[in-house]
């Protein structure tokens, strides 16, 4: 049995993100305010906050409905907390940063179904008000991370039935409302035999119904929202930078590519620069992280990264950008430690060390390290790569100069403290 004709017109209003979903003769009015703030349990936490409320206007049924007073409808409290229940599963809390998103959901014609469709037609609201933070720019990157839709399911006179009418629910033995995400996880199920008891396979029976519906109520969702679609899981997300160094940016994004859309500073629109007077890399790329997640108010990577000579005591080391005095002059650089070394004889050991700082809004900065064996030679060989790389000769005879950029990537001390860093991640840190 197919769902009863769906509409979805999304920006129903001028006055915040909205949609207007319409399901058969059901039509519910969803929108998302957003505003600064949490409420007092989540001060100072670093994380969001979504609720929402249900409401059914007085004309939404053939008998006028009482308006809400001091004392709220009950029914309605109950279907507000299943609608913000359900939502919040669409979203990572902490990546929202501290502001509330409310989910209005106002009933204008109930024909059946009003807290399914009002989850689904939220969600498409929620989403439309993440696209809206992120191109307005108090967000750097979705914090939705599943889509999420409901549908209604039953038994009528032996016979089950999906998307139920009100003369359907009216009269049906079992009555049930199920939510799930897009891998076909449940989120919620609400399941009653009001009119007789059901055995275990109209159970399964209805919730495949249910699954199937869901599917296309989800095909729907994304068709409506256009391009805000690509802000749904699953996506690749957006991880900031804490660097205008495009060199270190290009070698991240290659190694981070199938985790992570890696984003400059410039990229993003925020020239910061931190001062690094750290003692280790460790600190030098924690201070970078924490000053612009503060800044940007989302998770920010950061890494600082030299070269440790054992010839010379561990120098450059954390001065490895300023060997030579000006930041960045890696000519300079290079030409100081081969004069530091000319009457060292080989082997020249040495290593590149990189430490990574994830800072995240509301938990303690993540900090991993990574680093990579080899030796300096006499004389800088290769084009490619930049800072120590010419002079830094790897186990294979090559030169990181001399490495296809791919090849350098898969062995270099960045991939190394990023593999660190994803294990970390994976381990719950």
């Amino acid at each position: 049995m197919p769902l009863r004709p769906i509409t979805l017109t999304p920006h129903f209003l001028r006055t915040a993100p909205s949609c207007l979903i319409e399901c058969g003769g059901t039509r519910v009015l969803c929108t998302a305010t957003v505003q600064e703030g949490v409420p007092p349990f989540l001060k100072g936490k670093g994380q969001g906050w979504l609720t929402a409320e249900y409401a059914m206007l007085p004309a939404s049924t053939n008998m006028r409905k009482a308006r809400d007073g001091l004392k709220k409808d009950s029914r309605g409290v109950e279907i507000s907390r299943l609608i913000g229940r359900s939502l919040r599963q669409a979203v990572d809390l902490t990546r929202l940063g501290e502001r509330t998103i409310t989910i209005d959901c106002d009933v204008l014609e109930a024909d059946g179904g009003t807290r399914t469709a009002s989850v689904t037609g939220g969600f498409v609201a929620l989403t439309l008000a993440v696209a809206d933070l992120i191109r307005r720019g108090p967000l750097f990157d979705s914090p939705i991370v599943r889509q999420v839709a409901a549908v209604s399911v039953g038994m009528v006179a032996g016979e089950p039935v999906l998307d139920l009418c009100y003369s359907q629910d009216s009269r049906a033995d079992v009555d049930m409302n199920v939510v799930m995400d897009e891998k076909g996880n449940f989120i919620e199920v609400q399941g009653t035999g009001e009119g007789a008891v059901f055995p275990r396979k109209d159970l399964d029976t209805l919730l495949d119904m249910a699954a199937e519906g869901i599917a296309s109520l989800m095909e729907k969702q994304r068709e409506t929202l256009g391009g805000a679609a690509r802000w749904i899981a699953p996506r690749t997300p957006r991880l900031l930078l804490a660097t205008n160094n495009e060199h270190k940016a290009r070698e991240l994004r290659a190694i981070l590519q199938d985790h992570y859309a890696v984003v400059s500073l410039k990229e993003a629109g925020l020239p910061a620069e931190v001062e690094e007077n750290g003692a280790t890399f460790a600190e030098n790329a924690a201070l970078k992280a924490e000053a612009v997640m503060k800044l940007a108010r989302c998770a920010v990577l950061a890494d600082d990264s030299g070269l440790f000579v054992d010839a010379l005591g561990g120098a450059p080391g954390v001065y490895s950008a300023r060997y030579a005095g000006a930041h960045g002059d890696d000519a300079a650089n290079n030409r100081l430690l081969l004069q530091n070394l000319k009457d060292v004889a080989a082997p020249r050991t040495a290593r590149f060390v990189c430490a990574m700082a994830l800072a995240r809004p509301g938990r303690d900065t993540l900090l991993v390290e990574g680093s990579v064996e080899g030796r300096i030679i006499d004389a800088p060989r290769g084009r490619n790569g930049f800072g120590y790389d010419p002079l830094f000769e790897y186990e294979t005879g090559e030169t990181f100069a001399e490495m296809a950029e791919e090849k350098k990537n898969a062995i270099s001390h960045r991939n190394r403290a990023a593999a660190a860093l994803l294990m970390a991640l994976e381990a719950g840190a």
